[in-house]
């Protein structure tokens, strides 16, 4: 970047809702959000900026203004300035977010580029989410102290999600404890998206609530997805390695229900993962026998329960093209199990 120059946002791909005009919609929002986390990211001088940009500008779904920018669509200031800001706020708290958990589990790539930590250090990647999270503070303080105060509590389920997870489940059932941790880590910041895009376009006290509540249960059932295309998804159709997590030595919900089975599966699966896998016949030799499990059928059915708890979220909203698309997005996610 040439020192004292704003780098161009990148392009913004259009997400096709079932109409039209909506379609149209929320893909001037997201420009809208990316021109604006480029131009707040960017102020600063240039040796900040440059980290702070760096996972901004490597890509990302930016699910989480999507969400926001839906759920504006139920008050009168539907894509208003101050939803692009929220939705950008949601956006960059995400980002820190990462930049922090790359340090924790050490990785070395993020979105398809290198890893902050990997390319500048552990001590500039914190920092660099700590300068995101200051910048989250400044837009926040140009909407009110209801928006400031809802990420305080926001921000506080993040940590303990993490270090929910850090510690790990100990006595407790492992998979209460998961369930937990994917709640605070995930679930919160989608639930955020709905409950600010809703408020800050002056929905009803109803709807904003509703969105919150149905963010909260999309945000779970995409990382239960996200997890599960870790161990059943072909590389080629997921972009992702199998058996990541297994890898690390995190043990996401299929695995924790495989390990539950009285089979000769559960038995042999116990024996083997009792840490981190470093062999690759070992990883693939779980994935085998997570494969011959029970552990993908019971976690579709925890997905399927919390579908069932959105639908009923849905149900509330008015009938409209937003409505009907928050329903096919809640569903989207299920079909990228291969």
């Amino acid at each position: 970047m040439t020192p004292g120059t704003t780098p161009s946002p990148r392009s913004v791909p259009r997400v096709e809702l079932g109409d039209e005009a909506l379609t149209e919609r929320i893909h001037t929002g997201m420009r809208e959000v990316e021109e604006l986390l480029v131009r707040e990211l960017s102020k600063g001088p240039d040796f900040v900026s440059e980290k702070v940009l760096h996972l901004a500008q490597a890509g990302g779904k930016r699910f989480r203004p999507l969400m926001a920018l839906l759920a504006s669509e139920y008050g009168p200031r539907q894509g208003s300035e101050n939803v692009v800001k929220a939705a950008a706020i949601v956006e960059m708290v995400h980002l820190a977010t990462l930049y922090h958990d790359d340090v924790m589990d050490e990785a070395d790539k993020r979105r398809g580029v290198e890893s902050a930590n990997a390319r500048w250090g552990n001590s500039v990647a914190i920092l660099a989410g700590d300068i995101l999270l200051s910048h989250t503070s400044r837009l926040m303080s140009e909407l009110d102290t209801d928006t400031v105060a809802h990420f305080a509590e926001t921000f506080g389920e993040l940590v303990t999600g993490q270090m929910r997870e850090t510690i790990g489940a100990g006595d407790s059932d492992p998979i209460e404890h998961y369930m937990q941790v994917i709640k605070e880590k995930t679930g919160v910041l989608i639930a955020s998206a709905g409950y600010l895009g809703a408020r800050h376009s002056g929905a009803s006290d109803e709807i904003v609530s509703a969105m919150y509540r149905l963010g909260g249960d999309i945000g779970i059932v995409f990382q239960i997805i996200d997890d599960m295309i870790d161990i059943f998804s072909d590389a080629k159709e997921s972009g992702k390695t199998p058996g990541t997590d297994l890898r690390e030595g995190v043990f996401t919900l299929p695995v924790l229900y495989a390990l539950e089975e009285d089979t000769a599966v559960g038995e042999e699966l116990r024996g083997m993962l009792t840490g981190p896998l470093t062999d690759d016949a070992e990883v693939a030799r779980a994935l085998e026998l997570l494969a011959r499990s029970t552990g993908r059928e019971r976690s579709m059915e925890v997905v399927y329960k919390y579908l069932a708890e959105a639908d009923k979220e849905i149900a509330l909203l008015p009938e409209s093209a937003a409505t009907t698309a928050l329903g096919t997005l809640a569903r989207y996610t299920v079909d990228r199990v291969g």
